[in-house]
């Protein structure tokens, strides 16, 4: 927890100018929370606006279509934010499942605490924008990889810049999230395998 705290008061010192002594009413509303490998962060159809820190491990965002066939939205990891956009943004039910690959460690607020603390510490307010920006940019950034490029761009692009995540994903999971069958993405693979490239 101290690391994810100390990360935290960081980055409300880089936007805001926030001392860290002056950050304990924030971090005395968080707690941590753990779950196992496999288990259930956020439910479909929860409403719960939770905010959380990745200290340790990965989770996954996804859906199930009605053909039975789950869709993955995104991939977090350790030093991200996790929440559940329709909740916070929306305040909606969630329609998304958000689960833990690995065990993961997570350091939490509930986001209405969060915003009854601003009306007496606007100095955190930064820190909210900083997270509500981050969301959104990357729900644009998602569509438009989408729109831009090819799946194995995609691929190329996740590899080259997350390489050590990928390698504790199972690769039917990446190939959802790339829009894709594992089969398409074993195809992808062995290309690159091919011209030398990592995969």
């Amino acid at each position: 927890m101290e690391a994810s705290i100390n990360i935290l008061q960081q980055l409300l010192f880089e936007l805001a100018g926030v001392l860290p002594d002056d950050t304990h009413s924030l971090f005395e509303l968080t707690r941590v929370m753990t779950l196992d490998a496999n288990e259930v962060y956020i439910r479909k159809g929860d409403c719960s606006r939770r905010l959380a820190f990745i200290e340790k491990g990965i989770m996954r965002s996804y859906t199930i279509k009605d053909n039975g066939d789950e869709a993955t939205l995104f991939l977090r990891w350790e030093g991200q934010f996790i929440a559940s956009h329709d909740a916070i943004i929306h305040r909606q039910p969630s329609r998304f499942i958000y689960r833990a690959l690995e065990p993961v460690t997570l350091l939490e607020i509930d986001y209405d605490v969060l915003e009854e603390v601003l009306k007496t510490h606007p100095e955190y307010e930064p820190l909210r924008n900083f997270f509500l920006m981050r969301m959104l940019a990357e729900s644009l950034k998602i569509m438009e990889d989408f729109v831009t490029q090819s799946p194995e761009e995609r691929y190329r692009k996740l590899i080259t810049e997350h390489f050590e995540i990928v390698n504790r994903v199972p690769g039917k999971y990446i190939a959802s999230m790339l829009g894709i069958t594992p089969v398409s993405l074993s195809r992808i693979r062995k290309r690159m395998v091919s011209k030398g490239k990592p995969s």
